[in-house]
């Protein structure tokens, strides 16, 4: 798959898809609130016949590689991935909102184009405890608690197109898995993950975008469970499959990701919240610093490390005497 071909992937479908609309159409081109930052003006252009845009206010603008990179704040290797699977979804004729979602598979500098899951060679051969010392040393790299990675995740063995692949499973409400390793994110189908305390329960509900930034948060809260309901999102397209989960809840906690798509997402939860007379508090803004909750918690482990070499290295010093 070349990226001239994933470049010619419509960027308003793209962006109709996350819920980012324009605030003037003009048949061959829309003007758009910039998803980047706080936008009065409707200053993001998209030319819908040369499929390109640009930001004017910041002065920047590409290609829909360079979108989904600036959008997910990702590397070009992470936005080719991303686009592979939104291309193999319109290969098969999937409609991602209620199939599952196809393959796209990619590590060790390659990628790969996989078929639909039910007409191609992939196929789960086990799903064991984490035991691999490659995906262990992934969840530390990721500064993630062990033994609560072991408690909500497998090690899943799986094939395409005859190859073998290994990653850390996390499992969804259709059965399904996202699965992560170091080089690839995909899923086997696109769903949401719910944890429910009980049947009774409405008090609150926590939200997460990805399942990483829910085991960095137990890991952050040192606890196995979470003490309120949970949904993660396991993509940013399952919004809407959550909607009815969240807002049924009295209180609504959200730590999504700081980027464009992540921040809108926030304000769809908090409109629709407004609207159910639900209570919404965003935790994004306690790491507003950082791309996402993983993210703050590797750069908050790291500074601790730091911290505590210095101080290792003071008391090793010696102290000087008092020469007469």
């Amino acid at each position: 798959m070349t990226t001239i071909e994933l470049n010619n992937l419509s960027i308003k479908n793209y962006l109709a898809e996350l819920n980012i609309h324009p605030v003037k159409d003009r048949g061959y081109y829309g003007m758009y609130h910039s998803p980047f930052r706080t936008d009065n003006n409707a200053s993001l252009k998209v030319d819908y016949q040369k499929n390109l845009w640009i930001d004017f206010g910041s002065n920047q603008g590409g290609t829909m590689i360079d979108l989904v990179m600036r959008l997910d704040n990702s590397t070009l290797k992470e936005a080719i991935s991303k686009l592979e699977c939104r291309y193999a979804d319109l290969q098969t004729g999937n409609n991602p909102s209620n199939q599952p979602e196809s393959f796209s598979f990619h590590g060790n500098n390659h990628l790969e184009k996989v078929e639909n899951n039910q007409q191609s060679g992939i196929s789960i051969q086990k799903i064991v405890p984490i035991t691999n010392q490659a995906l262990l040393d992934y969840l530390t790299e990721r500064k993630i608690n062990i033994d609560i990675a072991k408690h909500h995740c497998n090690e899943v063995h799986y094939s395409a197109n005859n190859k073998p692949y290994f990653a850390i499973g996390f499992k969804n409400d259709a059965d399904g898995y996202t699965l992560r390793n170091k080089y690839a994110k995909v899923c086997t189908a696109s769903d949401i993950t719910t944890h429910k305390k009980s049947d009774t329960n409405t008090e609150a509900c926590i939200v997460f975008e990805g399942f990483m930034d829910y085991l960095s948060y137990l890991t952050m809260k040192n606890i196995q469970h979470s003490k309120v309901d949970v949904v993660v999102l396991n993509s940013i397209s399952n919004l809407s499959k959550a909607m009815d989960f969240i807002t049924s809840h009295q209180k609504i906690y959200t730590y999504l990701d700081n980027d464009g798509a992540g921040k809108n997402a926030t304000q769809q939860i908090n409109k629709y919240s407004s609207t159910h007379n639900c209570i919404h508090i965003d935790k994004s803004t306690d790491y507003a610093n950082y791309k996402d909750l993983n993210d703050w918690l590797c750069k908050t482990k790291l500074k601790e490390k730091e911290q505590q070499v210095q101080k290792q290295e003071q008391t090793r010093k010696p102290s000087r005497g008092i020469r007469r």
